[in-house]
């Protein structure tokens, strides 16, 4: 079969397009910018153009309408806009296409799946609980928000229908699919999962839900899919949970009851700090057990986790001979940017630690100001610098452009020690600015990772 991707590039559909490559179909798939994922999905097999959506008469355009018409399925990023001209021309022609949660919905009912939801934690609770069950022999196929040492430096791994397995949970003969269950545009509500691990609930993605009562609406909803005999594993302490978890009939595990030794003994075990990744060692560590998976397995997994891509990824690394620790990571929302630079303060205490933020979408900057703000405002850093909003293509709101920036954002903190830089001449100023010994994190869900490439 012949799959054309539109939004290629994204992580998940990225993992969707390798799933295909690893089952012997052909893969094409465009994308508006070149990445180190596209880049990867060329060495993995795929074929690749990089476009604009301006459907003008153009050899690269003429190539992807070829790629279309030859396809048997069209599977498209949910931010691709419905008048995407490739998404036209495709349905023009009756190619049948899928968005990317409706194509991964479909394999959940193929497999035994295991869904990671929830606000933040989901990347690492999935790869960590995909490593445990790596290592029981349970041989999973991963769909993952991130990439993964283990993996290959990759966001996908093929798995086989285990017949080893610790439990009867999991049938003998049976594969197994982990995957991450995005809320965004209620993404998930495509999946039937037979276990879900949810980790906390909070207000975000505001441009499609309406307030925290549609948010946890839509959660119950999804929670809902799982059948009599299956799974929830969810953090009883959070209070937007706790709301929605009445009156199902399957099996609800608290990962979060009765755990302050175990706690403690992750804190002291875990090579990945900070105390939210404690509960997602948690979350991970409770589905292992109802999957009968033994302690022994989980805690030496557990111990050897080194973290995955952008989730506190240390370094250490020079500039202009200057020596110093940098930490690149994913953290977007308000919440993680908290846990973040407090695990940085906590794990560096006495050194001088710079963040360099990238806030991600105008939207979620827009809704969340006043929060950003109070995070900010009270982070136990040095210095703050904040670059321009990294602009999503087709998940922006455009008439916010114009209420919120970067600019706004450094004013309303009015702290000394944050000011606004465009990202072009960020690596100028550390240049010029940094002494040595200093930790610098590097913040965000756009492409302010990039930076680090001048970096030695």
């Amino acid at each position: 079969m012949k799959i054309h991707f539109i939004g290629i590039g994204g992580i998940g559909v990225s993992a969707l397009a390798q799933y295909y490559l690893a089952k012997g179909h052909q893969v094409s798939g465009s994308d508006l910018t070149k990445s180190e994922i596209t880049d990867f999905l060329k060495k993995k097999g795929a074929k690749i153009i990089i476009s604009n959506i301006k459907y003008q008469k153009s050899k690269l355009q003429i190539k992807i309408q070829k790629f279309i018409k030859q396809s048997d399925l069209i599977i498209y990023s949910p931010a691709v806009p419905k008048n995407h001209p490739e998404l036209k021309l495709a349905k023009n022609l009756g190619i049948k296409c899928l968005s990317y949660p409706q194509a991964l919905g479909k394999l959940t009912k193929q497999y035994f799946t295991i869904a990671v939801a929830g606000t933040h934690g989901k990347s690492t609770v999935t790869a960590i609980l995909s490593l445990i069950l790596i290592k029981a022999g349970l041989d999973p196929t991963v769909i993952l928000g991130t990439k993964l040492r283990e993996f290959g430096n990759s966001n996908f791994r093929m798995g086989k229908p285990t017949f080893r397995g610790f439990s009867r949970v999991v049938p003998r003969g049976c594969a197994i699919l982990v995957i991450e269950a995005d809320e965004w545009q209620a993404s998930f509500l495509n999946y039937f999962p037979k276990i879900i691990i949810l980790t906390n609930i909070e207000r975000e993605h505001l441009d499609y839900y309406k307030n925290m009562a549609h948010i946890l609406r839509t959660y119950r909803e999804f929670i809902g899919h799982l059948p009599r005999d299956g799974v929830l594993i969810a953090n009883g302490k959070d209070r937007n949970i706790q709301k929605i978890i009445f009156n199902f009939q399957f099996s609800i595990f608290n990962f979060q009851k009765n755990k302050i030794k175990e706690k403690q003994k992750l804190r002291q075990m875990l090579k990945v700090p900070g105390e939210h990744n404690v509960l997602n060692a948690l979350a991970a560590l409770t589905c292992a057990r109802v999957l009968k998976i033994p302690d022994k397995i989980s805690f030496k997994v557990l111990s050897e986790y080194k973290g995955a891509w952008r989730r506190f990824e240390e370094k250490d690394l020079k500039i202009e001979n200057c020596k110093l620790k940098i930490i690149s990571d994913y953290a977007h929302h308000p919440t993680e940017i908290a846990a973040t630079l407090k695990t940085a303060r906590e794990k560096y205490l006495q050194k001088e630690i710079w963040c360099i933020f990238q806030p991600h979408q105008y939207q979620r900057t827009f809704y969340l100001f006043r929060d950003f703000v109070k995070v900010f405002r009270k982070a136990p850093i040095d210095k703050l610098i904040i670059t321009d909003i990294y602009d999503v293509a087709g998940r922006e709101v455009k008439n916010l452009k114009k209420k919120v920036d970067s600019k706004k954002l450094v004013e309303a903190i009015g702290k000394s020690y944050t000011h606004y830089l465009p990202k072009t001449e960020i690596v100028n100023y550390l240049k010029k600015s940094l002494k040595g010994g200093e930790i610098v994190i590097v913040m965000g869900a756009g492409n302010i990772y990039e930076i680090i490439k001048e970096f030695k």
